[in-house]
């Protein structure tokens, strides 16, 4: 048990008033005002409604056409946009997907769409020179995201004399799918940013800007539809107020809810800017993690001590979904495809429940009871993550199959970790997606493992025990079949690997009789 809270031993023009139509306006009592920085000034909003999108808002409220809409989920990235926040004396940016981003959430942040990079005079932004210079532009439809990416990337790097990779680049364009123009255009484009004169936005004056808008909803949070807290004890007193209401962090799921099934909620319980989920502790034994931090910042952490994980980590949907969602809000959702999971299940990691009459703490995988279903009671928010730190011995390896290397939901996820002594194995904790209803601890193979010589024979072993262990499901990610035969092979490249024989192919590893 954990007590207290110390848990784990350009210049633009002002936007014309708005004129909303009739079915626009909330159905809800009292919806809150809503207040951000746009083309250099603050907006202020009334009666939006607390499922309302921020793509909604801008293309049918605001009657602002630059952002596209897409999928309408997250994937293709034709409606991103960068939003900017205070950070410390700072703007932080972000590049988000707009069709799954609440209006609400945007309170007390700036935001820039692809129409507003142009400078007053007409002079093109850095990110349009580029483009154009290396014949990157394609469609109206998703170069606006294109362009948006880079924003995001010129923000965050660029200014601050990073030159930019070929890899980097690839990163910050992993969620924007569409390659008209082929790939090589738009990473030049990318890389070429460095080299074009710099246009700095004037921080000074949005952080002042931003300073005016007050706290979120600020003495109207138990009324309000669209209910954001700010501290901790505040977020636990509505919750037991409203259990009804729908908690959100990023809502790159949720989003979906509203988007593809038309979901609505009379009311909306935001996490995101509650200050102690906010944060980050290195402890003595374990990293403890908000749940409030985005899968971005989680995942920086967590790579400190274990850089190996980058790569696994760089595969989890595109930037713009990772910026907006939260580690919390992964683990919460429960889905079996969730890839942060797996892997915290291998580190054994840990989460805190909270409410107004306590808290408890247990490891990840007892949170699950069924298909996106948990042990929460309805008065309960997850708030922390508690995740052991890295051993001098620790074997570790984290692996995801999907049909394309970015943007896409797994096939199967398998993450593995050991601690070898003597050439013996001393611990094992191994965690699987994909392959039952929900993400899960391999428990026989963990046995069949530990106390054994790390040898081919113990490996083989291994690998039938956790081809049997699940019973997965056929769908159109992947046949069961498939799926079993990949946990095998992917047990069968970690065990290559830990003997120095990195950048194994899938394909190499299918053993005799199956195929990959």
């Amino acid at each position: 048990m954990v007590s207290g809270y110390g848990i784990c031993p350009m210049l633009m023009t002002v936007v014309p008033p708005i004129t909303f139509n009739p079915y626009i306006v909330s159905a809800f009592m009292n919806p809150p005002l809503l207040q951000f920085v746009w083309r250099g000034e603050i907006v202020t909003l009334h009666n939006i409604t607390p499922t309302r999108t921020l793509l909604q808002l801008l293309r049918e409220d605001l009657g602002h056409s630059a952002t596209k809409e897409g999928c309408n989920e997250g994937d293709c990235g034709a409606c991103t946009v960068v939003l900017a926040e205070k950070q410390g004396g700072h703007l932080r940016f972000q590049a988000v997907n707009s069709c799954i981003r609440l209006a609400h959430a945007i309170h007390g942040m700036a935001l820039w769409t692809a129409a507003d990079l142009t400078a007053v005079d007409g002079a093109p932004h850095p990110v349009q020179q580029a483009l154009h210079q290396c014949h990157a532009s394609q469609c109206g439809f998703c170069t606006p995201g294109f362009a948006m990416s880079l924003f995001g990337l010129y923000q965050n790097q660029v200014l601050k004399d990073q030159p930019v990779s070929r890899a980097q680049a690839q990163e910050a364009l992993s969620g924007n799918l569409c390659r008209c123009t082929g790939y090589r255009p738009i990473l030049e484009a990318a890389q070429q940013l460095a080299t074009l004169p710099r246009v700095h936005l004037d921080e000074a004056v949005l952080l002042e800007k931003l300073a005016r808008i007050p706290p979120v909803y600020k003495g109207q949070e138990t009324d309000c539809s669209f209910n954001a807290p700010t501290s901790l004890s505040a977020l636990l007193t509505a919750r037991a107020e409203q259990p009804p209401a729908q908690l959100v962090a990023g809502c790159t799921d949720v989003g979906l809810w509203v988007n593809k099934l038309h979901m609505d909620f009379a009311k909306v319980l935001d996490v995101t800017r509650v200050a102690e989920l906010k944060t980050i502790e290195v402890q003595d034994r374990h990293t403890v993690i908000g749940a409030a931090v985005s899968l971005n910042d989680a995942f920086a952490a967590l790579e400190v001590e274990r850089p190996q994980l980058h790569a696994f980590f760089s595969r989890f949907a595109g930037l713009p979904v990772r910026n907006a969602g939260t580690l919390g809000g992964n683990i919460a959702n429960g889905s079996p495809i969730g890839d942060s999971m797996p892997l915290l299940i291998a580190l054994r990691a840990s989460v805190v429940l909270m409410s107004v009459h306590g808290q408890r703490e247990l490891p990840l995988e007892a949170l699950y009871t069924g298909y996106r279903k948990n042990v929460m009671a309805a008065d309960e928010v997850l708030t922390f993550i508690c995740v052991p730190r890295a051993q001098p011995d620790e074997l570790l390896r984290a692996y995801k199959v999907s049909k394309r290397i970015e943007d896409d939901i797994s096939a199967v996820c398998l993450a593995i970790c050991l601690q070898v002594q003597d050439g013996k194995v001393t611990e094992a904790s191994i965690g699987a997606g994909g392959v039952a209803a929900t993400p899960t601890r391999a428990v026989q193979t963990e046995k069949a493992l530990k106390g054994h010589v790390w040898t081919q024979d113990t490996v083989n072993h291994a690998i039938t025990i956790l081809r049997s262990e699940f019973q997965p499901i056929s769908d159109m990610r992947a046949s069961a079949a498939y799926r079993s035969a990949v946990l095998g092979n992917l047990m069968k490249r970690f065990w290559l690997e830990s003997q120095g024989l990195p950048n194994i192919s899938l394909q190499s590893l299918t053993l005799e009789g199956e195929s990959a």
